[in-house]
């Protein structure tokens, strides 16, 4: 697996070979397996980018996914804080955790249109703005949401 001077090693077999270990590296500090799988995908993505360059690929990746973890679990403490910091400081309204509730089945994109739409009342350009799309795609997201919707109110009825 190692290269020498102008030999190269196959991406697939090292890809085959190290993808298990490397969840299971990652799995052991994030707690999370779909967290886990993230990470070493991204390495291997941009291991991918350098393959070229890259001579020791089991090293450098085992050295990346330490690495991304590290990063992981710090990101992920600062979060923690802050959201404790946030719910000390700041009471979220019911009214709020239920419409969060409500959005869980829709995509990520439908849910910010709908909250920015129905919550917040900004206009279609305006959502548009912030979501980096056009209005047509804000119509179209909050069609299908509330269409989602009224699917799900109607199975459970």
């Amino acid at each position: 697996m190692w290269r020498t001077s102008g030999e190269q090693w196959d991406f697939d077999v090292v890809y085959r070979r190290q993808w298990g270990p490397l969840v299971r590296f990652a799995y052991v500090t994030t707690e999370s397996l779909a967290h886990a799988e993230e990470v070493v995908q991204d390495v291997f993505v941009q291991l991918y980018r350098h393959r070229d360059t890259v001579e020791r690929p089991e090293a450098w990746l085992r050295h990346a996914v330490a690495n991304r973890v590290t990063s992981w679990v710090r990101r992920r403490q600062v979060e923690r804080r802050h959201r404790q910091q946030l719910g000390a400081a700041t009471h979220v309204p019911a009214v709020t955790l239920e419409f969060v509730a409500m959005l869980a089945p829709l995509s990520p994109r439908q849910r910010a249109a709908l909250f920015l739409r129905y919550h917040e009342d900004l206009s279609e350009q305006e959502i548009a703005t912030v979501l980096g799309c056009r209005p047509g795609t804000v119509k179209s997201l909050i069609n299908r949401a509330l269409a989602r919707l009224r699917e799900r109110l109607n199975h459970n009825a």
